[in-house]
């Protein structure tokens, strides 16, 4: 299906999700740029997961990530901000990263201290949680307390059929799609494009999660290698045989368990947070 009718589809898709009751689901613009606020009952105002989704950059907010979100959202007790940031290819590289700047910096202008805010993303969503980091630090910004990345693409450089590994969910005819698309007439070297050549130093602590049979499963072990050499307090799981961002499909058992380990590892770095339970249905 070409792009701009799958864009259209699941933009009209979202209006008919309904999520568990008692969450509050609100769209809202933080200077510009299109998000959603998930608010689960008697949530702090004072500490946000914000959230950037995957797609290989070229799809915007699906029900699926909006469902996801809102399993985070409860089983941290926690707001959420989902960015539902510019894709490409109309929107090629720097514009997801810039809204995904604008949106953690909109929070801080809303009385968010950095402390009290973690950011989670998977797959190209990943990427831009990386990206982030490194474009905040070098611009001065104050970093958030932990991230966690699911199933990141860290390298945008990369023959992905040279890897001879089958992702039921990222063939790599469709990475390429994806990655010409996003990059443009940008060098794929750029450390805001591909991580895995920029400077890991100073990054708070970060949690990763890729599947042993995915396509990407490189992609987060050399970031854990890279962030690790860097003095980052890093974490890798491999989820033996799941796939490109299994966490979607949240009647899988290791969908809970990955969810609810990345909500506890958030949850340990916000001041005054204990450790969150777990939801068993949304």
């Amino acid at each position: 299906m070409p792009l701009p009718a799958a864009n259209w589809l699941l933009k009209h898709s979202l209006t008919r999700l309904r999520l568990a009751d008692g969450l509050t689901r609100e769209p809202v613009s933080a200077d510009g740029v299109a998000c959603v606020w998930l608010i689960p009952p008697n949530s702090s105002t004072e500490q946000v997961l914000l959230y950037l989704h995957g797609g290989g950059f070229v799809f915007g907010l699906t029900p699926p990530h909006l469902q996801m979100g809102a399993y985070l959202a409860q089983t941290m007790g926690l707001r959420v901000l989902m960015v539902d940031y510019r894709f490409a290819p109309r929107h090629p590289f720097p514009a997801a990263l810039d809204d995904c700047a604008t949106a953690y910096r909109w929070l801080l202008k809303q009385g968010v201290a950095a402390q009290n805010s973690v950011i989670a993303g998977d797959s190209a969503g990943g990427n831009l949680a990386l990206t982030l980091l490194m474009k905040l630090r070098d611009s001065g910004d104050p970093l958030p307390a932990a991230v966690a990345c699911l199933s990141p693409v860290t390298d945008l450089t990369q023959n992905r059929a040279d890897q001879g590994i089958k992702d039921p969910l990222l063939p790599p005819k469709a990475m390429r799609l994806y990655t010409t698309a996003y990059v443009g007439e940008h060098n794929p070297h750029d450390p805001l494009i591909s991580p895995v050549f920029g400077q890991w130093r100073g990054l708070p602590p970060l949690l990763v999660h890729a599947g042993e049979d995915e396509i990407l499963r490189a992609d987060a072990v050399r970031a854990e290698a890279l962030a690790k050499a860097a003095g980052v307090d890093v974490r890798l799981e491999i989820y033996p045989r799941m796939w490109h961002v299994w966490q979607l499909h949240l009647a899988l058992p290791q969908a809970v368990q990955s969810l609810g380990e990345i909500a506890h590892f958030l949850g340990s770095h916000l001041p005054g947070s204990s450790a969150p339970g777990t939801v068993t249905s949304i």
